[in-house]
């Protein structure tokens, strides 16, 4: 199995593998073969390994895909997988099914697709400004951790990485620069003030299980995905402004994900999940949601009070911001 790679070094690297033989995802969707199963739209993994170039093989329930600069991980019956030891939270399993192995058009449109050819978007937009979004605030504290509490962490790392972007050029807004309470609300209205930019929310986790420990990256369910954590609602199969840009959303979460794991060295990588928190719903521009650590797991908590961890999650956001808007505009036509 090889070693932990950055994701997105391997999408550029990678990205010479598909420019000029694929066009948009509707014009090809005749080379994967789809199938339909309990009611959705499938497509098989061997079609997919074909047209992305990959060798498959399975060992036992796990199926593996891989070329020189991907190896894609999944196991049958799991909504788990793995692109370059990075983890993502499929919408539906992966499925075996008359001699085929299955994943959910939703999965490949939204998840695979968007990862592998970011630069292939439609609709994501080179972009100038960053929308910082510091959870929790004022009267809301957010969790209380070991240390000390949700809503301090969340400032001072959005304040680092600011300084970060500015000294890169860019233009960024916070939806809050001091201790003070701002809605869910007034979040999005913040952010839909822009077009061309994106959102980064930073949160810190609890759990009732003080043994809980790692870094959760969040972005908007497409429709028909629910909600992490809850069962299918029907406001689940609704279309929400964030589903404008889910596409881009999963590409940004991607850069964030990875760099934030590897700049702060933390080892639990919880994954990359869908949800359909206000932030994400509700805001047009493509948006994540970080959860940086648990402050109630006590090692990880006196880790993220350190201004050391702090310096390297801020350091991890803003370069995903660069690696992210040059995987969307490389090679685009």
């Amino acid at each position: 199995m090889q070693s932990l790679r950055s994701i997105y070094s391997a999408i550029i690297l990678a990205l010479a593998l598909v420019l000029g033989s694929v066009h948009t995802l509707e014009a090809r969707a005749s080379s994967w073969e789809q199938v339909q199963y309990k009611g959705g739209t499938y497509i098989t993994l061997q079609s997919v390994s074909k047209h992305y170039k990959l060798t498959m093989t399975r060992n036992g329930k796990m199926l593996l895909m891989e070329n020189a600069h991907y190896l894609i991980r999944g196991e049958v019956g799991s909504r788990s997988a793995y692109l370059n030891n990075v983890h993502f939270n499929l919408a539906f399993p992966i499925v075996s099914h008359a001699g085929k192995y299955l994943i959910s058009r939703i999965d490949l449109e939204k998840l695979i697709d968007p990862v592998l050819r970011p630069n292939f978007i439609n609709n994501a937009k080179a972009f100038g400004t960053v929308v910082l979004d510091p959870g929790h605030g004022g009267k809301d504290r957010g969790a209380r951790g070991h240390h000390g509490f949700e809503a301090d962490y969340t400032l001072r790392v959005a304040r680092m990485v600011r300084d970060h972007l500015r000294r890169l050029g860019y233009k960024v807004v916070m939806t809050r620069d001091s201790d003070t309470y701002v809605s869910l609300e007034r979040r999005v209205q913040i952010a839909n003030q822009f077009r061309d930019a994106v959102c980064i929310s930073i949160h810190f986790n609890s759990a009732k299980n003080s043994s809980a420990t790692g870094i959760e990256t969040f972005c908007v369910s497409p429709p028909g995905v629910t909600h992490y954590g809850r069962s299918l609602q029907a406001r689940d199969k609704k279309a929400v402004p964030g589903n404008y840009v889910d596409s881009a959303s999963m590409a940004l979460a991607t850069a964030v994900h990875s760099r934030s794991l590897q700049y702060t060295g933390n080892k639990e990588d919880r994954g990359i999940k869908h949800a359909r928190y206000n932030v994400l719903s509700g805001i047009r521009i493509p948006t994540v949601l970080i959860e940086g650590g648990f402050i109630s797991n006590p090692g990880e908590s006196r880790m993220v009070h350190t201004n050391a961890y702090q310096q390297r999650l801020a350091r991890g956001i803003a370069e995903a911001v660069v690696i992210y808007r040059h995987a969307i505009t490389k090679g685009r036509r």
